[in-house]
């Protein structure tokens, strides 16, 4: 079965009590990753959590069909949580589904890959599984999502608020809602005692986030500035900014990019398109000059070949958690070293 962004929330429910396997894709990794919790939470009896991640099911693509058809030591219930990039389960999904006994729930969080995905055409016509692509959020669609949560806070708030709000949370909804939480808290405010939200109120529950203290280094690195790029990765280990954290930063300004090179196409006027877009309220105006720099060096091949390196990055530092700093600062020089080659 195939899902849309659009309907995944309504479908969900059913989907968990019914499917097994459940192939949650797209370029927007904290959507992906919402929707497999989501699923998680509503499995009938989710029991014990067993993860792999892409690499191992490729290494050895018979282990998960091994796994989600044996039982946990104890023979309590379990399922199995995949994350991946693009087609990397593909010949393990292959193998789990060569069996005709049932296997435990097996989500899939699958970012980079598509819905026309060779994973995703296994099981989209299937009654047992669900296919679903997620895109990232434009400017518009999360600040009116700001504005839905701020209202039901007791927080209500103009458009421009919840316009500075969505782009300091790098359209991460998960970030955005943090910040309300946080505003209706120092207003103590509620749905019973509504009290409205201000600018003021905003910078006093010191909103620079960590994902604010994200965005400096983000630009740097893609706009290839060579010369910003010690200071800012001394900045880094300063503050203690999590990595991870800050390769998911980098993952979402990619896709936006993404976006951004699609809606471009072969204009080669990147000045003017940003301006349209910035007017159209699609980007956030401070945002502007970075994103047309950016976006004059990641497109086509050369952004498809950046979002395999952050990727690789992150599962690069997920299993070496010890030396995280150091690959990481080796892995954004050599990104904006290629990015200050081609201005």
């Amino acid at each position: 079965m195939k899902a849309t962004q659009r309907d995944f929330a309504n479908l969900a429910p059913r989907a968990a009590q019914t499917m097994r396997v459940f192939f949650l894709c797209g370029t927007d990794d904290a959507s992906v990753q919402d929707a497999a919790f989501r699923i998680a939470s509503l499995l009938p009896d989710a029991g014990e959590r067993v993860e792999f991640t892409g690499a191992e099911l490729k290494r050895d693509p018979v282990r998960l069909g091994d796994e989600a058809r044996s039982t946990s030591l104890f023979g309590d219930t379990r399922h199995i949580w995949v994350r991946c990039s693009g087609d990397e389960a593909h010949d393990a999904v292959e193998n789990l589904l060569a069996s005709d006994v049932p296997p435990c729930p097996v989500i899939i969080q699958a970012t980079n890959a598509s819905d026309k995905s060779r994973t995703a055409k296994l099981l989209e016509k299937r009654l047992d599984a669900l296919v679903a692509m997620f895109y990232p959020p434009d400017l518009a669609a999360v600040t009116g999502f700001v504005r839905e949560m701020a209202d039901a806070a007791g927080a209500p708030m103009n458009r421009e608020l919840a316009q500075r709000i969505a782009a300091a949370a790098g359209l991460d909804t998960r970030l955005a809602a943090s910040e309300i939480t946080k505003l209706a808290l120092y207003l103590d405010a509620s749905p019973e005692r509504p009290r409205p939200a201000t600018a003021e109120a905003f910078e006093a529950i010191g909103a620079a986030t960590e994902e604010d203290g994200f965005t400096t280094l983000v630009n740097v690195v893609l706009g290839g500035e060579l010369g910003k790029l010690p200071g800012e990765l001394r900045r880094l280990s300063d503050l203690g900014l999590n990595p991870v954290g800050l390769l998911l930063a980098f993952e979402r300004r990619i896709a936006q990019l993404g976006q951004l090179a699609g809606r471009l196409g072969a204009n080669s006027d990147v000045s003017a398109f940003i301006e349209a877009e910035k007017s159209a309220r699609r980007i956030f105006f401070k945002d502007a000059p970075d994103l047309a720099r950016q976006l004059r060096v990641w497109r086509g091949r050369n952004l498809a070949r950046l979002s395999q390196r952050v990727m690789d990055m992150h599962r690069s530092l997920m299993t070496n958690s010890q030396t995280a700093e150091l690959l990481l600062a080796q892995g954004l020089a050599e990104i904006a070293r290629h990015a200050g080659s081609r201005h």
